[in-house]
């Protein structure tokens, strides 16, 4: 397949990328470069030392034998050259990375925010209308998130995207609908998302689009059997207060002998996958597509839910460093239940890698390698969810992770 990877220099991007390319599709990478000049923006960097895409894309060359083409746009304000560069390509998929994924980022203050909906809403919008002028037959999957559903769960299993309901009219006859699982967004990041669900239902009932959204949970590990061959292939490592995820977080903190924070009681539950399985998922997804006039296909993307406070104490477990509970800066409650069907992926025969496995141990000798690079000052939370709270650090979030 001839393959446009958008956003295919991020964390999910760019081993997906690689991927692609390796099982013999032509993979084109469109992207901004925006979350290098956000590092900047922030004053931070991934733990793991990124190289130039131009250096990434040769050292790709070198150990596959195989080129990845590369072309700089910023397709959330770039329509006309969006719609170029696929009437040039004429791809058969579209694989959609190209949001600010950041939760925290997008509540950092009213900048963020409006940057994180005129992104991301404009970005896909503009790529929805490009595919439909243009004429073509391609699928698109897109990157979505467990988010949209929210974490408000009392154990009932979140179908995957749709929820089957009975309405009654006035003639009391009862009627079957299936309708969009309903959103609960917990940040501007994930209300994103939930308007990229009502744009994608939109253009593929107006227009018959293919139309694949998968909703991830939160990605952990760093390498995957590309990322593997050559140092500058190597993935992304976020842990600061904005980007990094709570496993990032712990790890950094533990191999540097910090106590581990916990926001909160510890008691959010969240899914988890890991890198390896979100690669693998998306070339699934793109050797599965549905029919042109289906509906959207959604497709919940994890492995497993744990709360933070069972991660927290998988990670001391194995590190021996303790855990120090601090403010949570987030509006949300102090405890939730998850479970979510990830039937689909299970049924194409994806054996999903779970926290336990010992794959945790190498995501810890990447930590321990590149430690060097870890910068204590970055991994407080800064965003505030409401107005509530005082400006700048949170409350406690400074505390207990000094050495």
């Amino acid at each position: 397949m001839k393959i446009v990877v958008l956003g295919g220099d991020g964390f999910c991007g760019w081993p997906t990328a690689l991927r692609l390319s390796r099982d013999g599709h032509s993979v084109t990478i469109v992207d901004n470069l925006s979350h290098r000049r956000i590092d900047q923006e922030l004053g931070v960097q991934s733990l793991t030392p990124i190289t130039a895409i131009e250096e990434r894309l040769a050292a790709w060359q070198r150990v596959s034998g195989r080129t990845i083409a590369f072309q700089n746009i910023d397709i959330a304000r770039d329509y006309d050259g969006l719609a170029a560069m696929l009437a040039e390509q004429a791809p058969d998929a579209v694989v959609h990375f190209a949001e600010q994924r950041a939760a925290p980022y997008s509540m950092r203050n009213a900048a963020t925010k409006r940057y994180t909906i005129d992104n991301n809403i404009n970005a896909t919008h503009n790529l929805l209308v490009a595919l439909v002028d243009l004429g073509f037959d391609t699928h698109l999957v897109h990157l979505g998130t467990m988010g949209v559903y929210g974490y408000d769960g009392d154990g009932l299993e979140i179908p995957e995207g749709y929820l089957d309901v009975t309405v009654s009219n006035q003639a009391g006859q009862s009627l079957p609908r299936s309708i969009l699982y309903p959103t609960q967004p917990g940040s501007v990041y994930h209300l994103s998302k939930s308007l990229d669900q009502l744009l994608f239902q939109f253009y593929a009932r107006n227009d018959r689009l293919r139309i694949t959204d998968l909703h991830q949970g939160i990605v952990w590990g760093t390498q995957t059997e590309e990322t593997r061959l050559d140092d500058a292939l190597v993935n992304r490592f976020d842990y600061d207060g904005d980007y990094g995820t709570v496993l990032n977080r712990f790890l950094v903190q533990a191999v540097n002998g910090y106590p581990l924070t916990v926001h909160g009681s510890g008691g959010q539950t969240r899914a988890f996958i890991n890198i390896q399985d979100t690669v693998r998922c998306v070339s699934l997804a793109l050797n599965n597509p549905p029919p042109p006039g289906d509906r959207v296909r959604i497709t919940n993307q994890l492995a497993e839910t744990q709360s933070v406070r069972a991660v927290a104490a998988m990670v001391a477990g194995i590190t021996g460093v303790p855990i120090a509970n601090v403010d949570n800066p987030r509006k949300e409650g102090e405890s939730n239940t998850l479970r979510a069907s990830n039937q689909t992926f299970r049924g194409l025969g994806l054996d999903l890698i779970l926290l336990k496995d010992a794959l945790l141990n190498e995501t810890l000798e990447i930590v321990e390698r590149y430690k060097d690079r870890f910068n204590p000052e970055v991994v407080p939370a800064r965003s505030l969810w409401t107005r509530d709270n005082r400006p700048g650090l949170v409350p406690g979030l400074g505390e207990g992770i000094t050495k």
